[in-house]
């Protein structure tokens, strides 16, 4: 699976502290994480947008914070909070039509490599049907992802079963429509 950092053990046990309620530990965690992040987008950013670090650790630091519930305890903290701020970066590359290529052996020295592609694959979904409205979204997940039937999605959110069929319809097709403009960035 890649190459343990040190601190993974107790980033973990901080994260599963804060997310067991443990404010102290959770603020701990933030406060660690801070000075990775920013020496990991500082040596990714050159000229003009090296100004762009601090906000990028915000980005990030506000996406881990807002993902919480998504890690799942039994992989590695570093390689879940990777895939978060690589792709906080690749955000800023594509908002400015950048390419940049990273030699991998960087990436070793601050987080675990993932060797596990359900974790980044559970993010990108994740931001993915972030994209499209509400209903659509959650529809889209129960019964997509979490395998409930349309009939019970459609009661959960108040909706006939035909209204929840077409909304899930109309958020596919978006997806679809975003996933496919994606490649031709």
């Amino acid at each position: 699976m890649g190459q343990v950092p040190e601190i993974e053990p107790e980033l973990r046990r901080l994260m599963l502290a804060g997310l067991g309620g443990d404010a102290v530990a959770y603020r701990q965690l933030l406060a660690d994480l801070n000075p990775r992040l920013r020496r990991y987008f500082v040596r990714r950013l050159t000229g003009a947008l090296a100004a762009e670090a601090s906000d990028l650790v915000q980005d990030t630091l506000i996406a881990i914070h807002t993902k919480r519930l998504t890690y799942d305890p039994t992989q590695r903290f570093t390689v879940w909070v990777f895939a978060i701020a690589r792709y906080k970066f690749i955000d800023l590359c594509r908002r400015h039509r950048l390419r940049v290529t990273i030699p991998l052996d960087e990436e070793l020295a601050l987080f675990a490599v993932n060797a596990e592609p359900g974790i980044t694959a559970r993010i990108d979904v994740a931001d993915l049907l972030d994209t499209i409205p509400q209903k659509p979204r959650e529809l889209i997940r129960q019964t997509r992802i979490e395998g409930a039937t349309i009939a019970e999605a459609a009661a959960s959110l108040g909706m006939s079963e035909t209204a929840a069929k077409v909304s899930i319809h109309r958020g596919l097709k978006a997806l679809a429509a975003r996933i496919s403009g994606a490649g031709h960035e």
